[in-house]
């Protein structure tokens, strides 16, 4: 990592020199690395054994108690790992896979993971945002599969100011399309910053200096 760092760019690299970015995060990165504050974050076995009970023994479970542990560390920014090879992209057996593989560690890991941030008064400072890039299509395939489908998709938000017990927004009985609420993901997005504490109508600049908006959306203030 250092050596990449260090190494000038190439002749020809033009716009695609990642050096001058690697030397400025790489102390940081190496720093986070390397704290003891980190390697304590990822050490489970230093939780009691009905903790990572309550979690579960799946790697699901275990990746949401180090997001838990991550969290009460500083981490600002943690995404849980779900599942390798088993994943969401269910085109055949898509109810047998949910039932047997996706949904039983999901429902006690995620679960876990909520109750566990608000009995150490972290919910209300965490925002948890459990999503996919995508839905699954109404119609079941010859495969007993659900395909890609981008029209309609539920989406989980909790924490940083969420009312919980809610559900906003409703789809059509096939569950093809929105219904009332509909939601766009920029609105996503923006209810995201807002939660953060940052103005989804604010403008940043990228390397070249350009303005960009952070979100287009609005904040659904319903949620709040």
């Amino acid at each position: 990592m250092a050596a990449a760092a260090a190494r000038p760019c190439r002749p020809g690299a033009g716009g695609q020199c990642r050096q001058p970015i690697f030397r400025r995060l790489y102390p940081p990165g190496l720093e986070l690395l390397s704290s003891p504050a980190s390697r304590d974050a990822f050490s489970l076995a230093k939780e009691p054994p009905h903790v990572r009970d309550f979690y579960g023994p799946t790697p699901f479970g275990r990746n949401c108690l180090l997001a838990r542990r991550l969290v009460e560390a500083g981490v600002p920014l943690v995404t849980v790992y779900s599942f390798g090879n088993r994943d969401w992209d269910t085109h055949s057996a898509n109810f047998s896979t949910l039932k047997n593989t996706l949904l039983p560690p999901t429902d006690r890991g995620l679960t876990a993971l909520l109750e566990d941030l608000s009995n150490r008064g972290l919910l209300e400072e965490t925002l948890v945002v459990w999503m996919s890039d995508m839905g699954r299509t109404p119609r079941i395939n010859r495969d007993a599969g659900r395909d890609h489908w981008s029209f309609c998709y539920s989406i989980l938000l909790a924490g940083a100011g969420i009312r919980g017990g809610q559900v906003y927004g409703s789809s059509d009985r096939a569950a093809a399309y929105p219904s009332t609420n509909p939601v766009i993901p920029a609105d996503v997005a923006a209810t995201i910053y807002h939660c953060l504490g940052i103005d989804p109508h604010a403008h940043i600049s990228d390397q070249q200096g350009r303005p960009l908006i952070v979100s287009c959306g609005q904040p659904l203030h319903a949620l709040l």
